[in-house]
C-alpha cells in the first residue's frame, strides 16, 4: 500500500509541477458555462432549467483538456515500460494514476462550480443536486477518459482519437447526473449514476491495464 500512495503523490507532484493545469481547468470550466447564457439570452427560467446540463457539458469537456497526459508522458519516457514490469500489478499502478487524475482535474471543477452556478442563476437546492451529482459521476468519467488514453496511448494523435471514444460512453453519465436536479426523476437518476459509477471505477483499472500490455506487445 505505501508504494500505491507513493504513486499517488508523485502523480500529483508531476501534475503541479507542470504548473497551471488546474488553473486552466477551472477557468475553461467557467468559460464554456458562462458563453451559453449569452447564447440563450436573457430568460432566466429557461437558463435556469437548462443550467444542470450546462454545468455537466463544460465540466465534461474540461476534463478532457488533461487526459492525454495521463499515460502518454510515461510512454514517451520509457516509464510506463517500467510499470508494466514493476512489483506493483499494473492494474494497482493505472488506479493510482486515476484517483491522482480525479483530484487534479474534478476536485477543482467541483470546487468552482458555486461561481458558475451564479453565472447560470442556479438555485440552492439545483445547486446542491448538480454537485452531489458530479461528486458521484466524476469518477465514472475518469474511468472512461483512463480506458481511452489508454487504449490510444501508442497512437500518434491518441490525445484527438481518444475524446472521440469516451463521448458515447459519457452519454449515460451525463445524463443521469443531469436527471438528479430533476425533481421528478431525481431519485431514480440517483441510484443509477451510483451504480454505473461504481461499476465504471471498479472495472476501468483492469480495462486500462489490458490496453495498456496490448499496447507494449
Amino acid at each position: 500500500m505505501t508504494a500505491f500512495w507513493t504513486l499517488i503523490a508523485r502523480e500529483l507532484r508531476l501534475a503541479f509541477r507542470a504548473g497551471g493545469e488546474a488553473l486552466v481547468l477551472v477557468l475553461f470550466f467557467i468559460m464554456v458555462g458562462a458563453i451559453v447564457p449569452f447564447a440563450i439570452g436573457p430568460d432566466r427560467p429557461q437558463l435556469m432549467r437548462l443550467a444542470p446540463g450546462i454545468v455537466w457539458i463544460a465540466a465534461f469537456l474540461a476534463m478532457l483538456l488533461g487526459l492525454d497526459r495521463m499515460f502518454r508522458a510515461d510512454e514517451d519516457d520509457g516509464a510506463l515500460m517500467l510499470m508494466r514490469h514493476a512489483v506493483l500489478p499494473l492494474e494497482a499502478i493505472v488506479a493510482a494514476k486515476l484517483i491522482a487524475h480525479w483530484l487534479v482535474t474534478a476536485v477543482p471543477v467541483l470546487l468552482a462550480l458555486p461561481i458558475l452556478a451564479l453565472l447560470l442563476s442556479m438555485e440552492g437546492p439545483q445547486l446542491a443536486m448538480t454537485a452531489l451529482g458530479m461528486l458521484v459521476g466524476t469518477p465514472a468519467l475518469v474511468g472512461l477518459g483512463g480506458i481511452g488514453a489508454a487504449v490510444t496511448v501508442g497512437l500518434r494523435r491518441g490525445g484527438l482519437v481518444a475524446p472521440i471514444l469516451i463521448l458515447p460512453l459519457a452519454i449515460p453519465v451525463i445524463i443521469f447526473g443531469v436527471g438528479m436536479a430533476d425533481p421528478m426523476s431525481g431519485r431514480g437518476a440517483t441510484l443509477f449514476l451510483i451504480a454505473l459509477s461504481l461499476v465504471v471505477a471498479v472495472l476501468s483499472p483492469f480495462a486500462a491495464a489490458l490496453a495498456l500490455r496490448a499496447s507494449g506487445e
